[in-house]
């Protein structure tokens, strides 16, 4: 615009000036080797304003070619992003509907046009390796790692996760636990370690990222609650079976408060005592927990379980317990009480009081368990009462000729169906 502007000052002060110099023009000299140009003043602006005029134009014309180029390499370059980014969006539908082959071939064809190239390399290696494509799997992660450097968190992510699938879970607790050193508070990456940790039976490692967990709220109160107790039945385990009942008192005398005051962990303790024999220690720690385990919790039946296979030198005290609790106890909730001190009783030979016991045991019905039968049978006929032993032997005959009549039935009828389609 502003160049217009010059050319059309120039001619207008050439048609203003013209008239003026007509009669003065003067001429200009322009000399070469064998060559003279004479040229008056005017002819020289003139030739002047057209020269500046080509040149333009010339420029103009330059300007416009490559912004044509600019414009035609920008329209490619936008119908290839689009292009990248409707075929990646195939791909994923694609990695929903479980075809990852077709998957993998959309969301890596179109990577280097994508707008995000790391993600498209990662998505391509997961759908990889879901249709058992370690090497093309392994291939875009590399190049992923090649585009965001060895240290990011979506690439390490994806790495575990199909080291994971990989079923290498030495490679992917050590990749796991590189993540955690990056965000220990990462979601993803404490549901990732979870899922390792639990896999592997690294339960020691798992318990000590449990605080974190329970911060960042990922997991409901029940789901949470679900996962400590399995690392507390993990952690049990491991000391039971590398160190015995000495390892185990070890290791609860250096628990937290926290732990000391979980009833489960405490009842899971009981039962690995027992396991090793040591019923001196299960007893005591049966008593101080019975002493503390409210009326109406749910672990009360665990615990009751736990203390029918009790075998103390003096269970005196834990008979006391029991005696209140089943006073303090609803009839129909008292089955499980009954039960444990029935069986306290046999141990301590006072086959009268236990047998008193069993019949309230064996009142319910519904709660039996296969042992209280058996062991009902033997009080009453340690005590005398033959004729209550016989009635409970020839009830469990009932029940067990009532079964096999069903099974029996169902084992025919089953059989009648397959043979009617041969008849036809």
């Amino acid at each position: 615009m502003f160049r217009i502007l010059f050319l059309m000052l120039v001619l207008l002060a050439g048609l203003i000036a013209g008239p003026y110099l007509a009669g003065k023009q003067g001429y200009v000299l322009i000399q070469t080797v064998n060559t003279n140009y004479e040229l008056s003043l005017v002819t020289l602006v003139v030739f002047f304003v057209i020269a500046m005029a080509v040149v333009y134009v010339i420029e103009w014309l330059v300007r416009k070619f490559f912004r044509l180029s600019n414009s035609t390499y920008g329209w490619f370059s936008r119908r290839k992003r689009v292009k990248a980014q409707k075929q990646t969006l195939q791909g994923l539908i694609k990695m929903d509907e479980g075809n990852y082959s077709k998957a993998e071939k959309l969301i890596a064809k179109n990577a280097k046009h994508s707008d995000e190239p790391i993600l498209n390399f990662i998505k391509a290696a997961e759908a990889a390796q879901q249709h058992g494509d370690d090497f093309n799997a392994n291939k875009y992660l590399m190049e992923a790692t090649q585009l965001a450097g060895s240290d990011n968190l979506a690439v390490e992510l994806a790495r575990t996760r199909i080291l994971l699938l990989q079923h290498k879970l030495p490679a992917a607790r050590s990749s796991v636990d590189s993540l955690l050193v990056m965000d220990n508070r990462n979601p993803e990456v404490l549901k990732l370690a979870v899922e390792i940790y639990q896999q592997s039976e690294a339960y020691e490692a798992l318990d000590q990222i449990l605080p974190v967990i329970e911060s960042t709220n990922m997991y409901s109160s029940p789901q949470f609650t679900a996962l400590q107790r399995d690392v507390a039945n993990g952690l049990l385990d491991e000391i039971m079976n590398e160190e015995g009942a000495d390892g185990l008192l070890a290791w609860w005398q250096d628990q937290p408060r926290k732990r000391h005051n979980d009833h489960y962990v405490r009842i899971g303790l009981i039962q690995r005592l027992i396991d090793c024999n040591d019923h001196e220690s299960a007893y005591d720690l049966s008593v101080e927990t019975l002493k503390k385990l409210a009326l109406e919790s749910d672990l009360n039946s665990v615990l009751y379980a736990q203390i029918t296979r009790l075998q103390a030198s003096d269970s005196s005290k834990l008979i006391k317990l029991l005696q209140k609790r089943v006073k303090n106890s609803e009839e129909s909730g008292a089955c499980c009480a009954y039960r444990a001190l029935g069986y306290l009783y046999v141990r301590n030979a006072e086959f009268d009081n236990a047998a008193d016991v069993f019949k309230k045991v064996v009142a319910h019905k519904d709660q039996l368990e296969p042992n209280d039968i058996t062991m009902a049978t033997y009080v009453f006929e340690q005590v005398g009462e033959q004729e209550r032993a016989k009635q409970l032997r020839d009830e469990v005959l009932k029940s067990a000729m009532a079964i096999d009549t069903v099974a029996l039935k169902t084992t025919e009828n089953a059989d009648r169906l397959l043979l009617e389609p041969a008849k036809n």
